[in-house]
Protein backbone atom coordinates (compact mmCIF):
# COMPACT_ATOMS: atom_id res chain seq x y z
CA UNK A 1 0.00 0.00 0.00
CA UNK A 2 1.76 3.08 -1.19
CA UNK A 3 2.64 5.49 1.93
CA UNK A 4 4.52 8.68 2.18
CA UNK A 5 7.44 9.80 4.01
CA UNK A 6 6.26 11.87 6.80
CA UNK A 7 4.22 8.94 8.14
CA UNK A 8 0.98 9.91 5.85
CA UNK A 9 -0.50 7.48 3.63
CA UNK A 10 0.12 8.79 -0.27
CA UNK A 11 -2.86 8.56 -2.42
CA UNK A 12 -3.48 5.51 -4.14
CA UNK A 13 -5.14 5.46 -7.91
CA UNK A 14 -8.62 4.37 -7.93
CA UNK A 15 -9.91 3.43 -11.58
CA UNK A 16 -13.61 3.36 -12.00
CA UNK A 17 -15.32 1.96 -15.21
CA UNK A 18 -19.15 3.24 -16.33
CA UNK A 19 -18.58 5.93 -13.82
CA UNK A 20 -21.43 8.03 -14.74
CA UNK A 21 -24.07 5.25 -14.83
CA UNK A 22 -26.14 4.51 -12.31
CA UNK A 23 -24.26 2.14 -10.27
CA UNK A 24 -20.62 4.04 -11.05
CA UNK A 25 -22.64 7.59 -9.01
CA UNK A 26 -23.54 5.29 -6.42
CA UNK A 27 -20.21 3.54 -5.91
CA UNK A 28 -18.20 6.67 -6.32
CA UNK A 29 -19.49 8.45 -3.10
CA UNK A 30 -19.16 5.59 -0.71
CA UNK A 31 -15.22 5.77 -2.49
CA UNK A 32 -15.01 9.06 -1.95
CA UNK A 33 -15.98 9.07 1.48
CA UNK A 34 -13.47 6.27 3.00
CA UNK A 35 -15.89 3.99 3.22
CA UNK A 36 -14.15 0.91 1.05
CA UNK A 37 -10.05 2.16 1.71
CA UNK A 38 -10.19 3.36 5.00
CA UNK A 39 -10.88 7.35 6.15
CA UNK A 40 -7.20 7.58 6.52
CA UNK A 41 -6.61 6.64 2.30
CA UNK A 42 -6.22 9.53 0.42
CA UNK A 43 -7.82 8.76 -3.49
CA UNK A 44 -7.02 9.67 -7.32
CA UNK A 45 -10.40 9.01 -8.86
CA UNK A 46 -9.64 8.05 -12.55
CA UNK A 47 -12.90 7.45 -14.60
CA UNK A 48 -13.62 6.11 -17.73
CA UNK A 49 -16.62 6.51 -19.68
CA UNK A 50 -17.48 5.91 -23.24
CA UNK A 51 -17.51 8.95 -25.54
CA UNK A 52 -21.30 9.36 -25.34
CA UNK A 53 -21.13 9.75 -21.38
CA UNK A 54 -18.24 12.57 -21.39
CA UNK A 55 -21.47 15.07 -20.75
CA UNK A 56 -22.73 13.11 -18.28
CA UNK A 57 -19.44 12.28 -16.48
CA UNK A 58 -18.71 15.82 -16.33
CA UNK A 59 -21.60 16.61 -14.16
CA UNK A 60 -20.46 13.52 -11.80
CA UNK A 61 -16.90 15.25 -11.64
CA UNK A 62 -18.77 18.61 -10.43
CA UNK A 63 -20.61 17.20 -7.92
CA UNK A 64 -17.90 14.93 -6.71
CA UNK A 65 -15.56 18.44 -6.88
CA UNK A 66 -18.45 19.99 -4.56
CA UNK A 67 -18.75 17.54 -2.07
CA UNK A 68 -15.43 18.36 -1.03
CA UNK A 69 -14.14 15.09 0.11
CA UNK A 70 -11.28 15.17 2.30
CA UNK A 71 -9.80 12.50 0.78
CA UNK A 72 -10.07 12.77 -2.80
CA UNK A 73 -7.04 14.55 -4.16
CA UNK A 74 -7.72 14.75 -7.78
CA UNK A 75 -10.26 13.21 -10.38
CA UNK A 76 -9.43 12.36 -13.78
CA UNK A 77 -12.02 11.57 -16.02
CA UNK A 78 -11.06 10.51 -19.55
CA UNK A 79 -12.65 7.73 -22.72
CA UNK A 80 -9.25 6.04 -22.90
CA UNK A 81 -8.46 3.17 -20.85
CA UNK A 82 -4.99 3.28 -20.68
CA UNK A 83 -5.51 6.39 -18.94
CA UNK A 84 -8.28 5.51 -16.63
CA UNK A 85 -5.87 2.71 -15.38
CA UNK A 86 -2.70 4.48 -15.48
CA UNK A 87 -1.38 3.13 -12.33
CA UNK A 88 -4.24 1.94 -10.79
CA UNK A 89 -4.11 0.43 -8.01
CA UNK A 90 -7.71 -0.61 -7.34
CA UNK A 91 -10.10 -0.86 -10.47
CA UNK A 92 -13.73 -1.59 -10.45
CA UNK A 93 -14.87 -2.99 -13.96
CA UNK A 94 -18.72 -1.55 -13.23
CA UNK A 95 -19.03 -0.55 -17.48
CA UNK A 96 -20.93 -2.49 -19.57
CA UNK A 97 -23.15 -3.80 -22.55
CA UNK A 98 -27.00 -3.81 -20.53
CA UNK A 99 -28.92 -6.98 -21.22
CA UNK A 100 -32.26 -5.81 -23.43
CA UNK A 101 -35.38 -7.78 -23.49
CA UNK A 102 -34.32 -9.61 -26.53
CA UNK A 103 -31.65 -10.33 -25.52
CA UNK A 104 -30.31 -14.07 -24.17
CA UNK A 105 -27.91 -14.34 -21.60
CA UNK A 106 -25.13 -15.76 -24.72
CA UNK A 107 -26.57 -12.91 -26.25
CA UNK A 108 -25.11 -10.67 -23.52
CA UNK A 109 -21.91 -12.92 -23.18
CA UNK A 110 -20.90 -12.27 -27.03
CA UNK A 111 -21.96 -8.51 -26.45
CA UNK A 112 -19.86 -7.63 -23.67
CA UNK A 113 -16.63 -10.09 -24.44
CA UNK A 114 -15.02 -7.19 -27.11
CA UNK A 115 -15.59 -4.62 -24.06
CA UNK A 116 -13.50 -6.67 -21.49
CA UNK A 117 -10.56 -7.81 -24.19
CA UNK A 118 -9.87 -4.17 -24.28
CA UNK A 119 -9.54 -3.53 -20.79
CA UNK A 120 -7.62 -6.28 -20.61
CA UNK A 121 -5.45 -5.19 -22.62
CA UNK A 122 -5.31 -1.52 -21.15
CA UNK A 123 -4.83 -3.25 -17.41
CA UNK A 124 -1.74 -5.03 -18.78
CA UNK A 125 -0.30 -2.20 -20.31
CA UNK A 126 -0.49 0.38 -18.00
CA UNK A 127 -2.32 -0.55 -14.14
CA UNK A 128 0.22 -0.85 -11.35
CA UNK A 129 1.48 -4.91 -11.32
CA UNK A 130 -0.28 -5.53 -7.78
CA UNK A 131 -3.46 -3.80 -8.76
CA UNK A 132 -6.72 -5.46 -7.17
CA UNK A 133 -9.56 -5.93 -10.08
CA UNK A 134 -13.24 -6.70 -9.58
CA UNK A 135 -15.62 -6.81 -12.44
CA UNK A 136 -19.40 -5.73 -11.42
CA UNK A 137 -20.32 -5.39 -15.32
CA UNK A 138 -22.30 -8.34 -16.44
CA UNK A 139 -22.24 -11.52 -17.33
CA UNK A 140 -19.11 -10.76 -14.07
CA UNK A 141 -17.62 -14.12 -14.04
CA UNK A 142 -16.77 -14.36 -18.01
CA UNK A 143 -15.99 -10.55 -18.55
CA UNK A 144 -13.48 -11.25 -15.53
CA UNK A 145 -12.14 -14.29 -17.35
CA UNK A 146 -11.97 -12.68 -20.39
CA UNK A 147 -10.18 -9.17 -18.43
CA UNK A 148 -7.93 -11.77 -17.18
CA UNK A 149 -6.65 -13.58 -20.19
CA UNK A 150 -5.97 -10.30 -21.93
CA UNK A 151 -3.73 -9.39 -19.10
CA UNK A 152 -0.88 -11.98 -19.24
CA UNK A 153 1.63 -9.97 -17.14
CA UNK A 154 -0.77 -9.83 -14.18
CA UNK A 155 -1.58 -12.58 -11.53
CA UNK A 156 -5.24 -14.70 -12.16
CA UNK A 157 -5.78 -13.87 -8.59
CA UNK A 158 -5.80 -10.63 -9.23
CA UNK A 159 -9.16 -9.88 -10.54
CA UNK A 160 -12.07 -10.95 -9.11
CA UNK A 161 -15.99 -11.05 -9.58
CA UNK A 162 -18.32 -9.67 -7.81
CA UNK A 163 -20.67 -12.35 -6.05
CA UNK A 164 -21.01 -10.29 -3.00
CA UNK A 165 -24.36 -8.82 -4.01
CA UNK A 166 -25.46 -12.37 -3.78
CA UNK A 167 -24.37 -12.92 -0.94
CA UNK A 168 -25.79 -9.90 1.01
CA UNK A 169 -29.50 -10.33 -0.17
CA UNK A 170 -28.55 -14.26 1.24
CA UNK A 171 -27.62 -12.40 4.51
CA UNK A 172 -30.65 -10.08 4.48
CA UNK A 173 -33.61 -13.08 3.92
CA UNK A 174 -31.80 -14.59 6.67
CA UNK A 175 -31.66 -11.66 9.09
CA UNK A 176 -35.46 -10.79 7.88
CA UNK A 177 -36.44 -14.45 8.83
CA UNK A 178 -35.05 -14.75 12.14
CA UNK A 179 -35.96 -11.10 13.01
CA UNK A 180 -32.65 -10.09 13.68
CA UNK A 181 -29.90 -7.38 12.39
CA UNK A 182 -28.04 -8.34 9.14
CA UNK A 183 -24.80 -7.68 11.32
CA UNK A 184 -25.75 -10.89 13.57
CA UNK A 185 -25.38 -13.51 10.17
CA UNK A 186 -22.00 -14.38 9.36
CA UNK A 187 -20.19 -16.88 7.16
CA UNK A 188 -23.06 -17.14 4.91
CA UNK A 189 -21.43 -17.15 1.37
CA UNK A 190 -22.01 -17.94 -2.55
CA UNK A 191 -20.39 -20.80 -4.47
CA UNK A 192 -20.41 -20.41 -8.63
CA UNK A 193 -22.15 -17.91 -11.03
CA UNK A 194 -23.41 -14.43 -10.60
CA UNK A 195 -26.36 -15.55 -12.23
CA UNK A 196 -30.00 -17.31 -11.05
CA UNK A 197 -27.70 -20.64 -11.34
CA UNK A 198 -25.55 -19.44 -7.95
CA UNK A 199 -25.69 -20.96 -4.96
CA UNK A 200 -26.01 -19.61 -1.27
CA UNK A 201 -24.76 -21.96 1.33
CA UNK A 202 -26.19 -21.51 4.45
CA UNK A 203 -24.39 -24.53 6.02
CA UNK A 204 -21.88 -23.01 7.80
CA UNK A 205 -23.43 -19.54 8.30
CA UNK A 206 -24.08 -18.35 11.78
CA UNK A 207 -26.68 -16.00 13.84
CA UNK A 208 -25.07 -15.08 16.81
CA UNK A 209 -22.83 -17.90 16.99
CA UNK A 210 -26.20 -20.32 16.12
CA UNK A 211 -25.92 -22.08 13.10
CA UNK A 212 -28.59 -21.23 10.77
CA UNK A 213 -29.43 -24.62 9.87
CA UNK A 214 -30.47 -25.05 13.62
CA UNK A 215 -33.07 -21.81 13.30
CA UNK A 216 -34.43 -22.24 9.98
CA UNK A 217 -36.10 -24.93 8.36
CA UNK A 218 -34.12 -26.75 5.47
CA UNK A 219 -37.35 -27.07 3.40
CA UNK A 220 -37.55 -22.91 2.96
CA UNK A 221 -33.43 -23.23 3.02
CA UNK A 222 -33.73 -25.17 -0.03
CA UNK A 223 -36.63 -24.06 -1.39
CA UNK A 224 -38.12 -19.81 -1.00
CA UNK A 225 -34.66 -18.85 0.19
CA UNK A 226 -32.69 -19.93 -3.23
CA UNK A 227 -35.77 -18.82 -4.90
CA UNK A 228 -35.90 -15.47 -3.53
CA UNK A 229 -31.94 -14.50 -3.86
CA UNK A 230 -31.49 -16.06 -7.33
CA UNK A 231 -34.69 -13.52 -8.47
CA UNK A 232 -34.02 -10.45 -6.19
CA UNK A 233 -32.85 -8.70 -8.95
CA UNK A 234 -35.50 -9.00 -11.41
CA UNK A 235 -37.99 -8.40 -8.45
CA UNK A 236 -36.14 -5.20 -7.50
CA UNK A 237 -36.77 -3.99 -11.11
CA UNK A 238 -40.24 -4.71 -10.84
CA UNK A 239 -40.90 -3.21 -8.08
CA UNK A 240 -38.47 0.37 -8.61
CA UNK A 241 -38.75 0.18 -12.19
CA UNK A 242 -35.40 0.28 -12.21
CA UNK A 243 -31.97 -2.25 -11.52
CA UNK A 244 -30.99 -2.30 -8.28
CA UNK A 245 -27.71 0.01 -8.33
CA UNK A 246 -27.53 1.05 -4.95
CA UNK A 247 -27.15 -2.25 -3.59
CA UNK A 248 -24.71 -2.98 -6.38
CA UNK A 249 -22.74 -1.12 -5.08
CA UNK A 250 -22.70 -1.30 -2.12
CA UNK A 251 -21.97 -5.05 -2.39
CA UNK A 252 -18.74 -3.76 -4.59
CA UNK A 253 -17.40 -2.01 -1.78
CA UNK A 254 -18.04 -4.44 0.76
CA UNK A 255 -16.00 -6.71 -1.62
CA UNK A 256 -13.36 -4.12 -2.24
CA UNK A 257 -13.07 -3.05 1.54
CA UNK A 258 -12.99 -6.68 3.04
CA UNK A 259 -9.63 -7.43 -0.04
CA UNK A 260 -7.82 -4.40 1.00
CA UNK A 261 -8.26 -4.18 4.67
CA UNK A 262 -9.58 -7.90 5.55
CA UNK A 263 -12.26 -10.11 6.56
CA UNK A 264 -11.38 -10.56 10.44
CA UNK A 265 -11.80 -13.99 9.96
CA UNK A 266 -15.29 -14.28 8.47
CA UNK A 267 -15.99 -16.00 5.35
CA UNK A 268 -17.15 -13.76 2.26
CA UNK A 269 -18.11 -14.48 -1.55
CA UNK A 270 -15.50 -13.83 -4.39
CA UNK A 271 -15.65 -15.17 -7.70
CA UNK A 272 -11.95 -15.45 -9.14
CA UNK A 273 -10.03 -17.77 -11.11
CA UNK A 274 -10.15 -21.43 -10.13
CA UNK A 275 -6.63 -23.25 -9.09
CA UNK A 276 -8.55 -26.50 -8.75
CA UNK A 277 -10.39 -25.97 -5.62
CA UNK A 278 -13.52 -28.34 -4.63
CA UNK A 279 -12.69 -29.85 -8.32
CA UNK A 280 -13.77 -26.64 -9.91
CA UNK A 281 -12.13 -26.89 -13.65
CA UNK A 282 -9.16 -24.40 -13.46
CA UNK A 283 -9.38 -21.20 -14.62
CA UNK A 284 -12.88 -20.64 -14.57
CA UNK A 285 -14.15 -17.53 -12.30
CA UNK A 286 -16.09 -19.14 -9.74
CA UNK A 287 -17.50 -18.06 -6.50
CA UNK A 288 -15.98 -19.48 -3.53
CA UNK A 289 -15.79 -19.27 0.14
CA UNK A 290 -13.14 -17.00 0.70
CA UNK A 291 -10.92 -14.94 3.68
CA UNK A 292 -8.94 -11.99 3.05
CA UNK A 293 -5.71 -11.43 5.04
CA UNK A 294 -2.98 -8.80 4.59
CA UNK A 295 -4.09 -7.67 0.99
CA UNK A 296 -4.51 -11.85 -0.09
CA UNK A 297 -7.80 -13.95 -1.10
CA UNK A 298 -7.64 -17.01 0.30
CA UNK A 299 -9.90 -19.57 -0.21
CA UNK A 300 -11.20 -22.42 2.23
CA UNK A 301 -10.65 -25.11 1.33
CA UNK A 302 -11.92 -27.48 4.37
CA UNK A 303 -15.64 -27.39 4.09
CA UNK A 304 -17.66 -30.59 3.67
CA UNK A 305 -19.66 -30.39 0.54
CA UNK A 306 -22.84 -32.52 0.47
CA UNK A 307 -25.06 -33.94 -2.20
CA UNK A 308 -27.18 -31.53 -2.75
CA UNK A 309 -24.33 -28.81 -2.46
CA UNK A 310 -22.58 -30.72 -4.89
CA UNK A 311 -25.16 -30.34 -7.48
CA UNK A 312 -25.57 -27.10 -6.91
CA UNK A 313 -22.03 -26.31 -7.85
CA UNK A 314 -21.88 -28.47 -10.47
CA UNK A 315 -24.72 -26.67 -12.30
CA UNK A 316 -22.64 -23.81 -11.75
CA UNK A 317 -19.30 -25.26 -13.30
CA UNK A 318 -21.43 -26.32 -16.02
CA UNK A 319 -22.91 -23.00 -17.07
CA UNK A 320 -19.59 -21.17 -16.79
CA UNK A 321 -18.13 -23.95 -19.08
CA UNK A 322 -20.49 -22.61 -21.81
CA UNK A 323 -20.09 -19.37 -21.16
CA UNK A 324 -16.39 -19.61 -21.50
CA UNK A 325 -16.94 -21.88 -24.55
CA UNK A 326 -19.30 -19.16 -26.29
CA UNK A 327 -16.10 -16.45 -26.02
CA UNK A 328 -13.12 -18.77 -26.35
CA UNK A 329 -12.00 -16.65 -29.42
CA UNK A 330 -11.68 -14.12 -27.06
CA UNK A 331 -9.19 -15.60 -24.54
Amino acid sequence: MPSAENGTKSPIRVAITGAAGNIGYALLWRIASGDCFGDKQPLILQLLEIPPGMQRLDGVIMELRDSAFPLVHDIIGTDDPEVAFNDADAIFLVGSRPRTKDMDRADLVAANGPIFVGQGKAIDASASPNVKVITVGNPCNTNALIACANAPTIPNKQFTAMTRLDQNRAVGQIAEQVGVPASEVSDVFIWGNHSNTMYPDPRFGKVNNKPVTDLLDSNWLQGKFLDTVATRGKAIIVARGASSAASAASAAVDHMRDWWQGSDGRIVSMALPSEGWYDVPEGLVFSFPCRCENGEIIVVEDLAIDEFAQKKINENVQALIEEREAVSELL
